[in-house]
């Protein structure tokens, strides 16, 4: 189990970038990617596990409070399937509400609305990775 996870928060604009250490101990929030397309935003996303050694992709899942899945989880899982076609292995996890949790982060740490603004994917992307590191493996949930 030396093979890092790259985790993704999977927005309309942005997607935030985590990873975890060779562990699976710690998450840390990397970078930024400004959405182009499925094509571009593939290839980043590869060009990302490849710097890491990594073919392994958390991918954030955004339910609705419910449970249910609605549109944009419907897309979350369309530009996922495009990265199993490239080749890496894609799991999900639950990410209601991490977005609140990442923002209350950045404002404990007194960071400015425009910093915040730069930096809320990639922690939002941490906290699900932090999340699901954290739960034993046979209570991760299977989406």
């Amino acid at each position: 189990m030396n093979e890092r996870i790259v985790c993704l928060d999977v927005g309309d604009v942005r997607i935030g970038v985590a990873v975890s250490d060779a562990l699976r101990l710690i998450a840390t929030p990397v970078e930024v990617i400004t959405r182009v397309g499925w094509g571009p935003d593939t290839r980043k996303i590869m060009a990302i596990c490849e710097r890491y050694d990594t073919r392994l992709v958390l991918s954030g899942l955004p339910l609705n409070m419910d449970g249910s899945e609605g549109f944009q989880a419907e897309k979350v899982r369309g530009l996922c399937a495009q990265l199993e076609k490239a080749g890496l292995t894609v799991r999900f996890q639950d990410e209601r509400l991490t977005t609140v949790t990442a923002e209350e982060a950045l404002l404990e740490d007194n960071m400015h609305r425009r910093e915040r603004k730069q930096h809320v994917d990639k922690v939002a992307a941490a906290v699900i990775l932090q999340t699901w590191l954290e739960t034993p493996e046979e209570k991760r949930e299977n989406f």
